[in-house]
């Protein structure tokens, strides 16, 4: 048949990968000057996440990998929400109220009804509102007293998330580090007389270490504390950076006091994308009492005849996110979260018991906080490998299982780390043991030293 006679309803279909634009290499760095059929653009940014790890066996983040269907259906349905509209999405705004005022209560604040609090983009501009709210209220409390307040500093254990790095530098905080070391895994109240003053904004408490997992003893900071007014009269406030902790302590712990039990408590952040099992990414930063967030941070913003007191550095920001939280709230309660998180420790406490079998290993803290723990080479155990060449020989398998050095004062010390996050099942983690195992045994039988150019970090906390 001539081409001419081609049947009238006949069509003509491209392959796939042979229409164009699939046919060409696409520019990444620039616009193209002509248009993309919707299907080749999507195909071409389909493959190229492809290439992206298994988020499920990524066991250096901390952050929500998988959501049931429901919330699946819920997130497509709220993506347009902007958070900071409360005009336009006034039931979102009250959602996210009715959030942070569940977590006043989940974390015993004395009239949850009477507090205040934000949902933010993670825990890290949870963490610097924390950080801003004590600045001010120094610097308040300075003035009134005819004092300076250009020296401000903030206490801290070496071992923080570097948001809080951020912070001190982008607010002009003098940033005090309390070494942690082989005694003092974290800050634990040791020696903390020697690192506050008159120009101290606060100390900041991690439920969770991200280096390793372990909570600081909050009590026990506080209890140090109390010591230090009694002698000098600074009465020092705590923020608790509750990333990871405080979304799992009340569920897990809930007989360990840590939250705004403790009246040095002012404020708490959390992240939702985290331990609260949303997607990214969401955080959370309540106060003790509203006197503690000063007035002259909060802007409000009028709605449905009322007015909405906000604080926060972003303006535009999803607010399908906070609708996921209160869905997990109302899905999950008290029950479900205790469950799941429960079910996290039990995987991180098998992980962690499997290694020590292992012989080659020895725990720095073995996931009894929350579900996450580091290990490190039993001194004089190789001198042909590194945990930096078991995260390469794991990575091969799929596992992402970070090595890194710890911090200030502990640099010469390297662990490796897993992350145990709701997804992670028993069956994986069976499968992860025997491949640690198997590559273990593998590093053993070397004869020679690993190459060194394989020992480099894939790991930034």
């Amino acid at each position: 048949m001539m081409p001419q006679e081609r049947d009238k309803d006949s069509l003509s279909v491209n392959p796939l990968f042979a229409r164009p634009g699939e046919d060409t290499v696409a520019s990444k760095t620039k616009l193209a000057d002509g248009e993309m059929l919707p299907e080749t653009a999507y195909q071409i940014v389909h493959d190229e996440t492809m290439l992206d790890g298994n988020a499920r066996l990524n066991l250096a983040t901390f952050v929500s990998t998988w959501m049931d269907d429901h919330a699946n259906k819920l997130y497509a349905e709220t993506y347009d929400k902007n958070m900071i509209d409360k005009d336009e999405y006034p039931q979102t705004a009250q959602i996210e109220q009715n959030c942070w005022k569940i977590l006043a209560d989940l974390w015993h604040s004395p009239d949850p009804g009477g507090t205040i609090g934000t949902s933010t983009v993670g825990s890290s501009e949870a963490c610097m509102l924390g950080g801003l709210a004590l600045k001010r209220l120094w610097q308040h409390s300075r003035r009134a007293d005819g004092k300076p307040t250009d020296k401000p500093n903030l206490v801290m254990s070496s071992a923080v998330q570097v948001c809080w790095e951020k912070f001190c530098n982008y607010f002009d905080v003098e940033a005090r580090m309390v070494p942690i070391s082989e005694e003092h895994k974290c800050l634990d109240g040791f020696e903390l007389e020697k690192y506050v003053d008159e120009n101290t904004i606060g100390v900041v408490a991690i439920m969770g270490v991200t280096y390793t997992g372990m909570y600081e003893p909050v009590k026990q900071i506080a209890a140090k504390l109390d010591e230090i007014q009694a002698s000098t009269g600074l009465d020092i406030a705590i923020h608790v950076d509750g990333a990871s902790g405080a979304m799992i302590a009340p569920f897990i712990q809930p007989d360990l006091e840590w939250d705004f039990k403790i009246p040095r408590v002012h404020s708490i952040s959390t992240s939702g994308h985290k331990y609260g099992l949303v997607y990214p990414g969401l955080g959370w930063v309540v106060w003790r009492e509203r006197r503690w967030l000063p007035e002259d941070l909060i802007f409000y913003v009028s709605y449905l005849g009322g007015d909405m007191p906000t604080f926060a550095l972003n303006f535009s920001r999803p607010g399908a996110q906070v609708v996921l939280q209160f869905y997990l709230f109302l899905r999950l309660g008290r029950a479900g979260y205790t469950k799941i998180q429960q079910a996290c420790q039990d995987v991180a406490l098998y992980l962690s018991s499997g290694i020590t079998e292992m012989g080659a290993f020895e725990l720095w803290n073995d996931g009894s906080d929350i579900p996450v723990f580091a290990w490190r080479l039993k001194e004089g155990h190789t001198d042909k490998w590194s945990l930096y060449d078991l995260a390469e020989r794991l990575r091969t398998k799929g596992w992402l299982v970070p090595a890194y050095p710890m911090p200030a004062n502990l640099e010469a010390l390297t662990v490796e780390r897993i992350v145990v996050r709701n997804g992670l099942s028993m069956d994986l983690a069976d499968s992860l043991l025997n491949d640690i195992r198997t590559e273990t045994n593998y590093l053993d039988r070397l004869e020679s030293p690993m190459p060194q150019e394989a020992a480099h970090p894939g790991f930034h906390h």
